[in-house]
């Protein structure tokens, strides 16, 4: 054995319950952080673990890690297993360390529901475990077929389970996974990766009931969709601009979901400010936006507070953007909703985040529904000769029918992983997947913000360590935006 690796005894501790320990463990953020800390794991490590979409391959790339990971390892896991309520696992490994010896002493085994002491063969158990027909699971990295032999295998294996507490069934794991989240507020959600389960579809009798008080949404497709990414920066004419690592990830969530949600997507990447300009106009001037009921802008760059920057690192103003699409200028979308998702700094300013304590009660907003002089049609000349002539035309304010949302706050900056993307990003795909075939729009972004609310920076060491993030959004809908997923009524 090498001299930094784990001893003996508690590697064959952890051998020994691998499979206890694989079907019960919750390798979360917080047990992962907490060896990570303890400089148990590297950063490469934990996000190895963390990027697992199953929570069961993640349990068995830690076990894979631990034995290699020096004599302070075993150790650091139980602890990290008791800050984690996890004491039966903790008990578990430590009761058959503390039973193994090195020199032909006793081990503890349960043998058909029965305890009993026998000699423990210390040759036999430091052999690969393929030998006693057990996962090798400190000798290479897991497969498939291990882990199904593994679940194959459980019933016969649960006679070396001597914690005196239930095996908890998979909803007990989750409610006390979501508690601790709770409690701890969140270490680091951005160890997951994008969602990819397929949106879920709108039912007949949800758009039947829905459709008539909200807007128009039954074309095909359901409108035009632009995603505008950049990632490159000029070096020369840009040198402050990094590049956005996991940009490229965004780009890729929004074409997908937009286009299960059958919007016809163009993803444009890199592009100057002027370039930008150009391809919005030509965008508001597709034909296609006659026949269609909505339109999806998506600006992924770095910015400020009213802007975002192109390549060159000049300014694209976001009032221009959305005077691009309004009433005047895009008439081809007039009283259709045009929806506007912009990932982008809004200022330099990092949210550090406050502790939680119990505050005053807010206080309600002076009212606010006072006319000030010079009312609607008193006063007003025009008003009044139009009103003796006869009904007016219709007419439509100049900005209407736009929702927007922001990654940050104003003066803020948003958060993106470089290899998981954006927050912002990461928490609309889920939301439009798992939620738009029952909630309308503006709802929508309710639910990104409270999920956003609750994710913490994780990057120990530096500035951006439990740093936060609040997102945002504004809105001129005049009815409830349902997307209607999937569905296409039978006229």
């Amino acid at each position: 054995m090498l001299t930094c690796g784990m001893s003996d005894r508690d590697q064959r501790a952890l051998r020994k319950q691998s499979v206890v320990l694989g079907q019960q463990m919750v390798a979360d953020e917080q047990l992962i952080q907490s060896l990570q800390a303890d400089e148990i794991l590297t950063e490469d490590m934990a996000e190895s673990i963390l990027t697992e979409s199953a929570s069961r391959k993640r349990n068995w790339r830690l076990l894979f890690l631990l034995p290699k990971r020096g004599p302070r390892a075993f150790s650091s896991f139980c602890s990290a297993l008791r800050a984690t309520e996890q004491h039966h696992l903790c008990d578990l490994i430590e009761r058959y360390s503390a039973d193994v010896r090195i020199c032909g002493v006793t081990c503890r085994h349960t043998v058909h529901g029965s305890d009993r002491d026998e000699p423990c063969d210390v040759s036999s158990a430091s052999q690969p475990m393929q030998a006693q027909g057990h996962f090798p699971l400190f000798e290479s990295e897991p497969r498939q077929a291990d882990i199904r032999r593994l679940d194959e295998s459980m019933a016969e294996r649960k006679r070396f389970v001597e914690s005196p507490l239930p095996h908890p069934t998979q909803e007990v794991k989750e409610a006390a996974k979501r508690q601790r989240t709770h409690e701890s507020m969140e270490t680091s959600l951005d160890t997951d990766c994008p969602l990819t389960t397929p949106v879920l579809p709108c039912t007949q009798d949800f758009y039947l009931t829905h459709s008539t008080k909200s807007y128009r949404m039954c074309s095909t497709p359901r409108g035009c969709a632009l995603v505008i990414s950049n990632v490159a920066f000029d070096l020369c004419k840009a040198p402050d601009l990094d590049p956005r690592k996991g940009g490229e990830v965004d780009e890729e969530v929004l074409r997908k979901v937009f286009t299960e949600l059958d919007y016809v997507v163009t993803v444009d990447r890199n592009l100057t400010a002027q370039a930008m300009r150009e391809r919005i106009e030509q965008f508001c001037r597709l034909p296609d936006h006659r026949t269609a009921d909505s339109c999806v802008l998506c600006l992924l760059s770095h910015g400020v507070d009213g802007a975002v920057y192109g390549t060159d690192g000049e300014l694209l103003k976001l009032d221009w953007v959305f005077e691009a699409f309004d009433n005047s200028h895009c008439p081809l979308l007039q009283n259709k909703p045009k929806m506007f998702f912009i990932q982008a700094c809004r200022g330099d300013e990092m949210d550090c985040g406050v502790v939680q304590t119990d505050g005053p009660d807010r206080t309600v907003s002076p009212s606010c529904e006072q006319r000030d002089a010079g009312r609607e049609g008193e006063g007003d000349p025009g008003s009044r000769r139009t009103m003796e002539l006869g009904r007016p035309r219709v007419k439509l304010p100049q900005r209407s029918d736009m929702i927007c949302g922001f990654a940050s706050l104003k003066g803020t900056a948003a958060m993106r992983n470089t290899k998981r993307g954006s927050w912002f990003i990461q928490e609309l795909n889920t939301a439009l997947r798992l939620r738009s075939r029952d909630t309308h729009m503006a709802d929508i972004l309710v639910q990104v913000n409270a999920r956003i609310k609750e994710r913490e920076g994780f990057a120990p060491g530096t500035l951006h360590h439990r740093c936060k993030e609040m997102s945002e959004f504004t809105s001129s809908l005049c009815n409830d935006l349902y997307l209607f997923p999937k569905y296409q009524p039978q006229f």
